[in-house]
C-alpha cells in the first residue's frame, strides 16, 4: 500500500545513503506508505553533536570517526549525546564514550528486542521469495545490498534466513539480545500471516524450555471485524497468556510491504 506520490517520491532521498550514519538515527525516515516528517531542530543538534564527539574521540582511540561508531564506546556516545539533548535518559558517563574498555561494561546490560519476526514455513510466494521481498521481513537482502552487516556482505540470500532456525541465531547466539518480543502480522487470508496464531506461542514455549529462563515474549495479534475475532483474544488469554496485544492493520497491507523495494525508505531534509 503506498501513500506517497510519483511527484513526492521525487522530492525524497533514499533512507540508506541521505541520514548520517551514526549508532543512533538522527531523523525520523519512512517507507512509501506515509511522508516522513522533516528533521527537528533537537534531532539536528544531536547530529550535529554526535559529529563533533565522535570526530574527537575517533582521534583519541585511534580510528576513523566511522569505525569509532561502530564500537560500543561510540555507543556509549551516541547515548551521551541524547542526554545531552534530550535530558537524562540514560545511565552512561563520559568515561565510557572514551575509554573502549569500560564501554564494553555495556554488553552486560539488559537488551531487550521488541520487535522481532520469522516466517512460517510454508510461506506464500510474496513472503518467501528474497528476490522480490525487501522490507522489513528480509533483513539479510538489505544488509546483503546496502552493506549495513560487513559480516555477511556477499551472501546470498536464502529461504531458509527468515525463518526459525536462523531467527534463534540471530537473536540469542548471534546477538547480545537478553529478551526478545516474538511479534506477527495478519491478514485476511489466513495463509498471509507470518506465522499462525499458535505457532507464535509455540516458538515462545519452545525458546523459554531450551533457555530455562523467559527469553521470549509473544504478541497475540488482534484483527478486529474478523470472523470470531473477540472469542480468540477470550481464548487467547486463557490458554496462551499473551505477554501483550498487538492491533495491526490487515487485508493486502501486510503482503505489500513485505515486497516494498530497500530504495523506497525516504527522508526529508
Amino acid at each position: 500500500m503506498r501513500a506517497i506520490g510519483p511527484d513526492e517520491m521525487k522530492e525524497l532521498l533514499p533512507a540508506e545513503e541521505a541520514p548520517f550514519a551514526s549508532p543512533i538515527p538522527t531523523q525520523i525516515v519512512s517507507s512509501d506508505e506515509y511522508l516522513p516528517v522533516p528533521q527537528t531542530a533537537a534531532q539536528r543538534q544531536v547530529e550535529a553533536r554526535l559529529k563533533e564527539l565522535g570526530a574527537s574521540l575517533a582521534k583519541r582511540h585511534g580510528v576513523s570517526r566511522r569505525a569509532f561508531f561502530q564500537t560500543a564506546a561510540g555507543m556509549a556516545a551516541s547515548y551521551l549525546v541524547m542526554n545531552e539533548v534530550y535530558g537524562q535518559l540514560f545511565s552512561v558517563s563520559k568515561a565510557e564514550a572514551a575509554t573502549a574498555e569500560l564501554a564494553d561494561a555495556l554488553r552486560a546490560q539488559m537488551i531487550f528486542d521488541a520487535h522481532t519476526h520469522f516466517i512460517r514455513d510454508d510461506a506464500v510466494p510474496a513472503l518467501a521469495d528474497p528476490r522480490r521481498a525487501g522490507g522489513v521481513m528480509w533483513q539479510p537482502v538489505l544488509t546483503t545490498k546496502l552493506g549495513w552487516n560487513k559480516d555477511i556482505a556477499g551472501k546470498q540470500a536464502t529461504i531458509e534466513d527468515p525463518r526459525f532456525d536462523n531467527y534463534f541465531k540471530e537473536i540469542y547466539l548471534d546477538r547480545d539480545t537478553k529478551i526478545a518480543l516474538l511479534t506477527n502480522a495478519p491478514s485476511d487470508a489466513p495463509e498471509d500471516w507470518l506465522l499462525p496464531q499458535e505457532a507464535v506461542f509455540k516458538a515462545r514455549d519452545k525458546v523459554n524450555a531450551e533457555a530455562g529462563a523467559r527469553r521470549m515474549l509473544a504478541h497475540y495479534t488482534i484483527t478486529p471485524g474478523q470472523p470470531g475475532w473477540l472469542e480468540g483474544i477470550d481464548a487467547a488469554i486463557e490458554r496462551h497468556k499473551p505477554d501483550g496485544w498487538k492491533g495491526c492493520t490487515i487485508g493486502d497491507v501486510m503482503i505489500s510491504t513485505a515486497v516494498t523495494t530497500p530504495t523506497s525508505s525516504t527522508t526529508r531534509s
